[in-house]
């Protein structure tokens, strides 16, 4: 009997091991889709110093979190794909694409007419508004239009429509832009910038992070930024021509609108106090 046992324990050891190694050799067996972001966007996307059931890992280290991953999951599931976040500064996600050191771009960007001349884009998978982010304690906190801006410094997030629609506000000090919104933070925190600009989950999720010492001011129609001039629309970025594109376009699609926003506010609700 108890040989009998220990040839059932074996056995048992066996087939688990088999399911296992076939499980791994069709997961390797899958092409792996790559897409790029800053992972320094919170809540479209962030930086984890450990792993948890939301977040992936980085190839340099750490975990990458955030609305933007959880779209390229369920593209990556849509298109049968293994997903490899890859971390990267913003200036290179469009070189990074057409040098196919990835496949796609998910990265809370907006599609322009200036950017399609180098990558395509899907339609939008998120849009919001326009907002500045000000001191809770500053003569902007009770702003209600662009007008009562004026002569104050704003800055924005570096090579972004966040930075150029700054001109629109009368007699503004437009600050030098910054590489990410961290830096643009601490600008504000410390006193050397009124205010930032950002699309409205970015500007409640840097408000909400930093306890009561930030606030968000928003726009009624006609009192803000010039929509006509500010699309805060984010895209899908991919290579032109791409044969992903189709199949990207139909996963995307699939996502109804009830599904984006809870996603949208589930990475809200978790995304860190202080990005890394």
């Amino acid at each position: 009997m108890k040989k009998l046992l220990t040839s059932l324990c074996v056995l048992s050891l066996v087939l688990a091991g088999c399911s296992q190694n076939a499980n791994e050799d069709v997961e390797s067996d899958r092409e792996t889709l790559r897409v790029g972001m800053e992972c320094n966007y919170a809540p479209f996307n962030w930086t984890d110093a450990e792993a948890n059931d939301t977040n992936v890992p980085l190839s340099s280290g750490g975990y990458c979190d955030g609305y933007d991953v959880a779209i390229a999951k369920r593209i990556a599931e849509s298109l049968d794909m293994n997903l490899e976040v890859v971390k990267m500064e913003w200036d290179s996600l469009t070189k990074s694409i057409n040098s196919n050191m990835i496949d796609l771009i998910i990265a809370g960007m907006t599609d322009t007419p200036k950017r399609r001349e180098a990558i395509d884009f899907t339609d939008p998978y998120y849009e919001s508004d326009m907002t500045i982010i000000v001191r809770s304690d500053s003569q902007y906190a009770n702003a209600t239009s662009l007008e009562d801006f004026s002569g104050a410094t704003i800055a924005g997030q570096m090579g972004t429509l966040y930075d150029t629609v700054i001109d629109q506000i009368p007699n503004v000090n437009h600050a030098t832009a910054m590489e990410n919104y961290p830096l643009l933070v601490q600008a504000l925190l410390s006193g050397v910038v009124d205010g930032v600009t950002a699309e409205t989950p970015v500007g409640q999720g840097n408000v909400a992070a930093n306890g009561d010492a930030l606030t968000l001011v928003e726009f009624e129609d006609g009192k803000g930024f010039d929509v006509d001039l500010t699309d805060t629309s984010v895209s899908i970025g991919i290579a032109k021509n791409s044969e992903l594109f189709e199949d990207v376009q139909n996963a995307l699609a699939s996502i109804t609108q009830e599904e984006r926003d809870q996603m949208m506010k589930d990475a809200a609700s978790r995304q860190p106090a202080n990005e890394e």
